[in-house]
């Protein structure tokens, strides 16, 4: 089979206007865009998004028409998209649900990304843009973890200002009156004296295993002694290295959420690699280590879990019996790390009923199983997004207060009560229809490479890396969903959508060059 050159349709395309091409180019550098900028900043990869749709909308002003090609799964998303919006004009907050429509039309990148992607030279580009520039995130998190940050108390004097007013030894104090603490002479100068310009206690931001109270701290209340820690009653401390990572994001989940993502790419992408003994599989496997270390520091066991399970259904459909030995055997003081980093920095077990996450998860799937079964509304059509928020106190959700409030900590259940058991089954057709399109385009992809002995095989193995590590990242993403709700995060969504476009946009391309052959 001899490859032609990739078109957005079949047969001779008539002669493009400038004006066509010019948009079709910024519509490609918006992926750029956001293929650069999503593992670090949601406003730059909204802004390339909500452009690159704008840009794409205009295209249909310019000759020739833009052919729409349909996706597999287009039945079933635009499906779960018409009953999320249905569910939230039906909600018991209408207005809060109805402005979340716009947070759940975030399903446009895909098309955008599988409709506009014009061949398979841009599609490899952008996936190599998109696990390259993950690198910088990864790069920042470990320099963070090498220098420290903030004053860590080691030992403190029970008659110290800090010990009043909450401070306890492992406490890392982070900022005082609102700026970034860097030594004790930080706090000891805001404390000094209170003044009629001055409230008369400094907040005091801190670390405390994975909780950052602010504590209120009594000025001009300092010890005798000439040093900064004499006054504050420091005996011992040290930059502090033990919060959970976060990346450029602004919790520690969404970055696991990110990074087990885009590391399954990278798997894929080493495991489809012909020659691993290279100076590409050894960029790949550092990267693979250094995201691996990255995701440790978030501390975040349900991503953990969807790693080893997106690494497994990546390793055993794609690589050899002696790949399939090395990452077994690299795997294990990987697990064994994470063990230990999880019983230093959390102080718990990787099951631990103990744990108040695991038990205010229960608390959370007991009562919001409860209401989505409590009257046909709400199994039919949902309570509406973030209604919870608003009547929580009314349903007697989050006992009563008492624990942390938010959401139901599951994607299975928060789809599920707030939209409906309709759209929860389409929700989970998405996904499996997805999944079955990857295997039978990773067929393909390898079927292709062994009948065309000309084929570019340095661009074969990137797309069969892409759909590798997008079937990976799809399990991992499903498994770790189950107790976090994954799907309600939008800089993950994001670039689980991006994903899921690259992979579509490879499905349009091999169906396009089949069918001109």
């Amino acid at each position: 089979m001899k490859r032609t050159s990739a078109s957005t349709g079949g047969g001779a395309d008539p002669e493009k206007s400038k004006a066509a091409k010019a948009t079709e180019l910024l519509v490609i550098v918006c992926l750029s865009l956001f293929a650069l900028f999503a593992p670090h900043s949601i406003a730059v990869a909204q802004g390339a998004w909500m452009l690159g749709m704008l840009l794409w909308l205009s295209r249909l002003a310019f000759f020739p028409r833009p052919q729409f090609h349909q996706t597999p799964i287009d039945y079933a998303l635009f499906g779960f998209f018409i009953l999320t919006g249905l569910s939230a004009f039906l909600s018991y907050e209408p207005l809060v649900s109805i402005g979340k429509l716009r947070a759940a039309s975030l399903f446009t990148i895909v098309y955008l990304v599988a409709q506009n992607v014009p061949n398979r030279r841009a599609l490899r580009l952008l996936v190599l843009a998109l696990v390259a520039s993950c690198f910088i995130n990864v790069i920042f998190t470990a320099g963070q973890r090498i220098v420290g940050r903030g004053v860590k108390v080691q030992s403190l004097k029970t008659e110290s200002s800090l010990f009043a007013g909450g401070v306890r030894a492992g406490d890392t104090l982070l900022k005082i009156d609102g700026q970034v603490i860097t030594s004790p002479d930080d706090i000891a100068n805001h404390l000094a004296a209170a003044s009629p310009a001055t409230s008369p206690k400094a907040p005091l931001n801190i670390y405390r295993q994975e909780l950052v109270p602010v504590f209120q701290i009594e000025r001009g209340k300092l010890l005798s002694g000439s040093s900064a820690t004499e006054q504050l009653g420091i005996e011992a401390w040290s930059r502090g290295r033990d919060w959970r990572a976060s990346g450029f994001f602004g919790h520690y989940v969404t970055y696991a959420e990110v990074l087990q993502l885009i590391l399954a790419l990278m798997i894929g992408l080493f495991v489809s690699l012909p020659f691993k003994l290279s100076l590409t599989g050894a960029l790949l496997l550092i990267g693979v280590l250094g995201f691996s270390y990255s995701l440790m520091l978030t501390v975040t066991r349900a991503v953990w879990l969807g790693f080893l399970i997106s690494t497994a259904v990546i390793v055993l459909l794609g690589a050899a019996r002696r790949t399939i030995l090395f990452i077994g055997l690299l795997a294990v003081p990987l697990i064994l790390g994470g063990l230990f980093v999880l019983q230093q920095k959390r102080n718990v077990s990787f099951i631990d009923q103990s744990d108040q996450s695991t038990t205010w998860r229960q608390t959370v799937w007991q009562e919001g199983a409860a209401l989505l079964v409590s009257k046909p509304r709400h199994l039919l059509f949902g309570v509406g997004m973030d209604s919870l928020k608003a009547r929580w106190r009314e349903w007697g959700m989050f006992d009563h207060g008492r624990i942390p409030r938010g959401h139901m900590h599951s994607n299975l259940l928060q789809i599920a009560l707030e939209r409906g058991i309709p759209a929860f089954v389409l929700w989970l057709l998405v996904l499996g229809i997805y999944a079955r399109t990857l295997l039978n385009l990773r067929k393909r992809v390898r079927l292709e490479s062994a009948e065309d002995a000309s084929a570019d095989r340095l661009g074969v193995w990137i797309e069969h890396g892409l759909v590798l590590g997008a079937l990976g990242g799809t399990a991992g993403f499903f498994a770790s969903g189950i107790v976090h709700y994954n799907w309600g995060d939008s800089e993950v969504v994001m670039i689980f959508y991006f994903i899921m476009g690259l992979t579509l946009a490879l499905h349009r391309l091999t169906v396009v060059e089949r069918r001109n052959t």
